[in-house]
């Protein structure tokens, strides 16, 4: 658990939200500390099996979605590239029309 220190020598100073300063003031109330204590404390502890678990599936998630994101934006260029071909070889394929003159029927 965590050990007392005798000494401190260093100062962090932290800025935040006045929710969260009230959120570390209610904590340290709870817990009988000052929030220095309360946040030494809470920053020393070492994660346990399952916290350590759930990091690895965390950066195991953020990998294959960075890998989904890849996927879908080069699916997505292609659908794209293609959708312009389309609609490129429709415009060079439509004659335009002669005003007065109406189209002669293809014969069957």
């Amino acid at each position: 658990m965590y050990m007392q220190r005798t000494m401190k020598s260093e100062r962090v100073t932290l800025l935040t939200t006045p929710e969260f300063k009230a959120f570390l003031a209610a904590e340290a109330k709870r817990e009988n500390v000052s929030m220095a204590e309360l946040v030494r404390s809470r920053c020393e502890q070492r994660p346990g099996d399952d916290e350590a678990v759930f990091a690895d599936l965390t950066a195991e998630l953020r990998v294959a979605v960075a890998d989904a994101k890849k996927s879908l934006r080069r699916g997505l260029a292609e659908a794209e590239a293609v959708l312009k071909e389309l609609r490129s070889k429709r415009a060079g394929n439509v004659a335009p029309r002669r005003a007065g003159k109406p189209r002669a029927k293809a014969a069957a």
